[in-house]
């Protein structure tokens, strides 16, 4: 039985169908987008026609849409339904990051200052 179509993503073409110019047309999609995304994000950082304050967000949206060019066009993640696993096993790899980055952030916190609320003074100087 043939998948709906408006069900389907760049990449979530299954293997049985999938042919070598089709498979190949995908991954140069994939491909020239996170070039032109890394190239934009090199161009962000590096200009000063944009407002400062503004640039650490674009570069944060760049990003969140580099990674999603290459969970669906290069990992082929998708939310169809045998992609189920896939989707689950991203989710708690995320969940497992985050953890451990604001735990990281919230230890580092709480070293540096003493019960007073003062910065602790650093040793060395």
């Amino acid at each position: 039985m043939k998948p709906a179509t408006f069900d389907q993503v760049p990449g979530d073409i299954p293997a049985a169908e999938e042919s070598g110019s089709s498979g190949l047309l995908v991954y140069t999609i994939g491909l020239l987008l996170a070039l032109a995304l890394t190239a934009t994000s090199f161009w962000i950082a590096n200009t000063h026609m944009l407002w400062a304050p503004g640039t650490p967000l674009g570069l944060a949206v760049l990003a969140v849409a580099q990674m999603g060019v290459q969970l669906v066009f290069f990992l082929h993640i998708t939310s169809g339904p045998e992609n189920t696993n896939n989707s689950l096993a991203l989710a708690f790899g995320v969940l497992v990051v985050t953890l451990i980055i604001t735990g990281s952030l919230v230890i580092m916190n709480d070293l540096n200052m003493t019960p007073g609320g003062m910065r602790a003074p650093m040793e060395g100087r």
